[in-house]
């Protein structure tokens, strides 16, 4: 993908010019598969519209992403960490640990997960107490825990087809697994009274340990083959459509939205996915997207600041940008994420 040179405003943030005392002079970036084409989409601009190379982009998902950024400081580690989700509490402490004591948190927008299968196949319409019934490696029968007996999507909700239950789910290391785990399978526990049961038998001293063992057991999933880990990114969990074209694959939904040719999508609660429903909060299975930049490297790295700032300006965060376009919903606080880069605000509020 390809843009014409930006406007001057956007240009105007490139008022430092590089130098090549470094040995490294290229941004290097890695973590969610979510995140990476709106961060490949932003390098490329980068690269054209500045005197810096363009900027590194690799994927392996949020959470290896951000164990490699908090490998320690300096050219040998990377400058930042997409993430389909928040940093976790310990993930800084590991940081911290390695000496990263400083990171610049930057939220870029929204994206939805949604639940889509091949467009030839049956429709759903879903509700997260379908997912967990589907995929839970136990479910509530009679009153009773027991393990998973339904095979068909017809087992799970008798308006769904007489279907074997295939779905392609994002693999541990990813952040959208994070998400699928707590808005749709523990949601769906919830609702059908598997939690309560799960908790009635929950070992722990504390009623807070109890609860913990209740939701992770909640958003265990089934091993028998029903529930598929996808390490890879969501062209994977495609393909395993194409070859199986009655599974159902989860994915980002900016990856459904430029796959419309390929896939139709289900709707969850009632609500169809899409920009204006997650903006909106209708939709359920939203969450904001992020990238951390390692605040040590700034002023070391050729670009870095620059890139960040470049990422987040109006023209291309905003919402009439190229991200928007690829499927990003804008942030309505995108001005304050602008200040927090410029101002180089760390987490914490150290500057």
């Amino acid at each position: 993908m390809s843009f014409v040179k930006l406007t001057a405003s956007v240009l105007a943030i490139s008022a430092l010019s590089a130098t090549s005392a470094f040995a490294r002079d290229q941004v290097q970036v890695a973590g969610s598969s979510t995140v990476l084409p709106y961060a490949s989409i932003v390098a490329e601009a980068f690269g054209e519209n500045f005197d810096f190379p363009t900027p590194v982009i690799e994927s392996g998902g949020s959470s290896a992403g951000l164990k490699r950024f908090c490998e320690g400081v300096g050219e040998n580690t990377i400058d930042i960490a997409n993430s389909s989700r928040r940093i976790k509490e310990n993930e800084l402490k590991a940081c911290v640990d390695k000496g990263v004591s400083e990171i610049i948190e930057v939220r870029i927008g929204y994206d939805g997960i949604v639940f889509a299968s091949d467009i030839g196949a049956a429709s759903y319409a879903f509700t997260p107490a379908d997912w967990f019934l589907a995929l839970s490696d136990k479910v509530l029968v009679d009153g009773q825990l027991v393990e998973n007996p339904n095979t068909t999507w017809a087992d799970v909700n008798a308006e769904f087809p007489q279907v074997d239950i295939q779905a392609f789910v994002p693999g541990t290391k990813h952040g959208t697994r994070e998400v699928f785990e707590d808005k749709v399978v523990l949601a769906g526990c919830e609702v059908t009274g598997a939690y309560d049961a799960f908790l009635a038998i929950a070992e722990g001293d504390t009623d807070k340990a109890r609860k913990k063992a209740a939701e992770k057991a909640c958003i265990a999933l089934r091993t028998d083959g029903k529930s598929v880990d996808i390490d890879g990114d969501y062209t994977e969990t495609l393909a395993r459509i194409d070859s199986n074209t009655d599974g159902i694959g989860v994915f980002g939904l900016a990856f459904y939205e430029n796959n419309t040719d390929k896939l139709q999508v289900a709707t969850m609660s009632g609500v169809v996915p899409s920009t204006d429903t997650i903006a909106s909060g209708d939709y359920p299975v939203s969450r904001p997207l992020f990238f951390y930049v390692k605040k040590a490297h700034i002023g070391v790295i050729p670009g870095l600041k620059e890139f960040a700032e470049f990422f987040v300006a109006d023209e291309i965060a905003g919402a009439d940008g190229p991200l928007a376009e690829y499927g990003l919903v804008a942030d309505p606080e995108l001005s304050d994420t602008q200040s927090v880069v410029s101002d180089e605000t760390a987490m914490g509020g150290n500057s």
